[in-house]
This record gives structure tokens, sequence and C-alpha cells, in this order.
């Protein structure tokens, strides 16, 4: 936790996307930074997200260097589109990762469930 990701960590324990935004050029802005990556602007702020996106481009991970994300393998790491703008890198949580498809429409996970990650992952829409 340090001060540039706090709004998105402290906003995911409270099960909300929280996303920094460019208050000059409207730059919708992730992984969290302390400059605008289009304008250079130092004028940020955070809003919260619908949640909503769609897959843009997917992966498989089956190896993983860390304890606790091996005993998940498969894990669904993926390109989100989100539907207010915006794109960022997630955990797809699914019993069917072979499911999962590029064009496939995803929600954030809701809590309590969504406390079992460390930072924000998305799940298929039924």
């Amino acid at each position: 936790l340090t001060s540039t990701n706090a709004p998105l960590i402290e906003g995911w324990q409270r099960g909300e996307l929280m996303l920094q935004h460019c208050a000059d050029c409207r730059e919708i802005i992730f992984f969290p930074r302390d400059m605008c990556p289009r304008c250079w602007s130092t004028n940020l702020a955070w809003t919260r997200s619908t949640g909503r996106g769609k897959i843009v481009a997917f992966s498989l991970v089956y190896r993983h260097v860390t304890a606790p994300f091996a005993a998940e393998a498969p894990t669904v790491l993926a390109e989100i589109a989100l539907a207010g703008g915006g794109a960022m890198m997630a955990r797809v949580a699914t019993g069917a990762p072979a499911s999962v498809a590029s064009g496939m429409e995803v929600e954030l996970v809701p809590m309590p469930e969504a406390a079992q990650f460390p930072l924000p992952t998305f799940r298929p829409v039924a």
C-alpha cells in the first residue's frame, strides 16, 4: 500500500473499483501513478467505476511463482475494456477457465466474495 495506490486498494476492500483519471485531459488511468501518461499532468482524481466491461484478450496462467496463486491454476488474466472507459489487467474468477473468450462480458466480483482477492477481480456476467 502506497500513497499512490491507496485509493484503489482501499476501494477494493469495500468491494468498489476506484480508478484514477486526469482532470486536465480526462484520460482514465490504470495502473495508479503520480502523473498522467497522456499529458503528464499531476492533476489526478479518483472516481468509482461501474465494475463492468468486456474481455479484450486473456491468457490462462498454469504456473505461478507464489503458493497462493499456484493453488488456483489455471488462472485467467485478462485485459478488460471497462464500460465507462479505460482498460485494465485483472484476474477473471471462474470455475470454467476454458469457457473464457474475448468479447465476454465481465463484472466486478461482489462482496463478501471479493474479500478473498487482494486486487480487483472480475467474473463472467451470468
